[in-house]
């Protein structure tokens, strides 16, 4: 078999379609999220606690002076604290949708159950089994 149609064979299996088609859906899921973080559910939380912007929130390394997380970057290294809590909440949404994703693809597999089987006949006894058991009665009498 030549290198090129393993090759082939190996791409166009089903499980390597479907993991392609699985990171393309989940890239754009993630933009989804990450707007949905950046847009809606940040500029409610900066609100509740008094107009805060969490973008903003770093602390410098470099003895810098500056008043926006990008003016202090460009002068020196920074701790962007405000970044990695927006990151985090943007992981905890995505990790929560995909769970209930999970949950409901799990349950819609599941075949509904079917009426109890009868009782299967127990299999036929061995005959050495049946020989020792017709020894023991006959000493029995």
């Amino acid at each position: 078999m030549s290198f090129f149609s393993e090759f082939k064979e190996f791409a166009v299996k089903g499980n390597v379609v479907d993991l392609a088609v699985g990171v393309i859906i989940g890239g754009a899921f993630g933009k989804i999220v990450d707007s949905l973080v950046g847009d809606v559910i940040m500029p409610v939380v900066s609100k509740v606690f008094g107009g805060l912007d969490f973008s903003n929130y770093f602390i410098p390394l470099a003895g810098q002076t500056a008043t926006t997380l990008a003016e202090a970057k460009k002068e020196g290294a920074v701790l962007a604290y405000g970044s990695f809590i927006t990151v985090s909440l943007n992981f905890m949404i995505l990790a929560f949708v995909i769970f209930l994703m999970i949950k409901q693809i799990n349950r819609l597999k599941r075949a509904p159950d079917a009426a109890p089987a009868a009782p299967a006949e127990p299999p036929p006894t061995p005959e050495d089994i049946q020989l020792l058991r017709e020894i023991r009665d006959s000493l029995k009498r």
